[in-house]
């Protein structure tokens, strides 16, 4: 059985946080579609309230500190991306490009990713194809093509046969169609790791 990875990063400021259970509920959508296709998943969530400052204090000194380099790890070694951000001014929050800002370069390059947000009317649900869309595919990422909003009225009708359920499935099922077709992720990159032999090194060759 093949073992996937799936991270998910919610920038939901409050607690609860409608982010948040968007973002569990597409998690949930394409674990069960991975399940099915006889895979074993793990889901990672990085609730990005909970790293602020230290992203700040990265922006600031290049510097990740413990815990924000674990959540940034947990991105980076992903078999698949699930992102939800709340929508302010029509485009994603500070904290949520921030957060994607000091993500480490290629990090995310032909990384499956299903993009997710929320609003309090669904005339800013344009704001996931003008906005985060773009930001992914400049990240390299693919995008898988159903990007899921949730207006606030979304959830008064939240049964399992309401439009938002079914975007939801559809888009769970996309992201798992992506994963499934890809090797199975083998963690972040290590910054330490030698490319050039231990020989080559004390010779003073560079095989590059």
């Amino acid at each position: 059985m093949t073992r996937r990875t799936l991270a998910v990063v919610s920038a939901g400021l409050g607690q609860p946080s409608s982010t948040r259970l968007l973002a569990d509920q597409l998690a949930a959508a394409a674990r069960d579609e991975l399940v099915r296709r006889g895979a074993e998943v793990e889901i990672r969530t990085v609730e990005l309230r909970e790293h602020a400052h230290d992203v700040v204090n990265h922006m600031l000194t290049g510097f990740p500190p413990a815990a924000l380099r674990a959540a940034l790890d947990t991105v980076a070694g992903a078999d698949g991306l699930i992102t939800v951000t709340p929508i302010f001014n029509a485009s994603y929050s500070g904290l949520f490009k921030s957060f994607f800002d000091v993500v480490e370069k290629e990090a995310l390059a032909d990384r499956p990713v299903l993009i997710g947000a929320t609003g309090g009317t669904a005339r800013h649900s344009l704001a996931l194809e003008h906005a985060v869309r773009p930001m992914f595919a400049y990240l390299r990422a693919v995008v898988v093509p159903t990007a899921v909003f949730a207006a606030s009225e979304d959830w008064a009708g939240d049964g399992d046969d309401s439009a938002l359920r079914a975007r939801i499935r559809r888009a769970g099922a996309e992201l798992a169609e992506q994963v499934d077709r890809r090797p199975a992720a083998t963690g972040p990159a290590d910054p330490f790791a030698l490319t050039t032999s231990f020989e080559d090194l004390l010779a003073g060759r560079d095989p590059a």
